[in-house]
This record gives structure tokens, sequence and C-alpha cells, in this order.
């Protein structure tokens, strides 16, 4: 039969959500009464459907959030967290990223920086924008193991890449020269092709002693501060929450 044909070719052309709808309406005798272009449409649909779908899971994959299942819509409010709920209102449509400016979430351990971090990394996936996670103290690891394998700079061509680059757990450690130097790369480079969201227990105010190099912590700092909201959460551990 030719419509075994059609299946057949639709498979081919690796259309399969369009082949899977086109069954579906072959067995509902109900969709004689759609014209041809709503058929047509329908089947278009499916397939976009389909494909949306694919990349977002693919972009939240290769993000490697820390809290993958984290998103802007179930962020709680509750008063003791001073979060400022029309800030992040504004900040939800990510159209701060087209404008490369970046976003720091500070407060103190377990209030929830890095959930949040995580929510505005799947809103901007959920948008078709290349996210990386990365946790700071991995991150240099990375860097000092691919100075050593030759492959530096292809690291760092990666961290150049994505839209959003969210560094967790900035300040934990004191930054030594050459990982000085590193962030400083890292900043350089992302300057002017896409935004950085940091999160740190430390204050903003304090970041400049976490960097052994007060030049280098000038330089780095200069770049990346002065374009940025900033979240500052409070309160109790949520991890405190969760356990009660």
């Amino acid at each position: 039969m030719m419509i075994n044909q059609t299946y057949s070719k639709l498979v081919e052309m690796r259309l399969p959500a369009m082949e899977e709808e086109l069954r579906r309406q072959m067995e509902l005798p109900a969709m004689t009464e759609l014209s041809f272009e709503e058929r047509i449409g329908l089947l278009v649909e499916a397939e976009w459907r389909d494909r949306y779908n694919a990349k977002i899971k693919r972009l939240l994959k290769e993000a490697k959030l820390r809290c993958p299942s984290a998103c802007l819509e179930d962020i709680d409010f509750a008063a003791e967290r001073h979060l400022d709920k029309a800030l992040v209102a504004r900040l939800s449509d990510m159209s701060w990223l087209a404008q490369r400016l970046n976003l720091f979430i500070t407060g103190p351990c377990g209030v929830g920086k890095t959930w949040i971090a995580s929510a505005f990394g799947n809103a901007a996936c959920r948008l078709g924008k290349r996210v990386a996670s990365y946790r700071v103290s991995r991150l240099l690891d990375s860097l000092r193991g691919a100075r050593m394998n030759g492959t530096w700079g292809k690291l760092l061509l990666a961290l150049k890449k994505p839209d959003l680059l969210i560094l967790d757990d900035f300040g934990l450690d004191r930054l030594d020269t050459i990982q000085c130097r590193e962030l400083l790369e890292i900043v350089e480079d992302r300057h002017d092709s896409g935004s950085v969201l940091v999160t740190a227990q430390v204050p903003v105010a304090q970041w400049h002693g976490v960097f052994e190099d007060a030049t280098l912590a000038d330089a780095t700092l200069d770049r990346i501060v002065h374009n940025a909201y900033r979240i500052e959460l409070r309160g109790p551990s949520r991890r405190r929450v969760v356990e009660q």
C-alpha cells in the first residue's frame, strides 16, 4: 500500500514524529473532518515538538547542572530568605544573557544558592541557550590537568562557547597566582561572548581577598562586577529544613 511506503520514507528521512502522527491520523476516522492544511499543520507540529524536546534534553544534559530538576517556577520566596521576587521576575526571561550581563548569588552555606543557579540554567536551556556548569575547585583542577596534557587551549575554548557559564562555590579556597591567571583568562574570554553566573558564600565586597595576586584580582573583578545583577540570600540552611 502507498501509505506503508510513506511511513517507510518518513522513517528513512528521519522524521519519526511525523510518521507517528500520520499513523495516528490514519487510525482516527474523525480526522477526515479536518482540512488538508490542518492535517499538514498537525504533522509539522508533531515533528517540530519532538525535535524541540530533543534539543532541550540535549542542552540540559550538556549543562551538567548540579540540580537539574530545579526551575524558577518552584523558587520558595519565604520571608526569611529575603529573596527579591521582583528581581527574579525581571531576570526570568533571561534577556540579560543577550546583553552579556552577569549574575551573582551569594549567601551562607545551605541557603539554596546552587539550586537557584541551576534554576536559571534550566530556564536558559529551555530557551535554547547553551549552558555549562562547574564547581570552581573542580574547574581549576581540570585546568591544571589540561595544562599538563596539552588540552588547556581546548578547555578554554569550551568555556568561552556557552551562552551562560555557571561558576559554583567561588571563594571556598584562596586562589594562588596561577589560578588567579586562569580565572582571568576565562573571564576575559567571556567578557564580550557570554554571561557568567557565580555563586559564593563570600560577599561580593570580600571577593578581592580570595585572590592571592591583587593586580589579577582587580583585572578579573573589573570585568564582571560592574555589569552584574546580585541576589543575596539569607535565612537558615535549606538542608536543615528538608531534614525536618
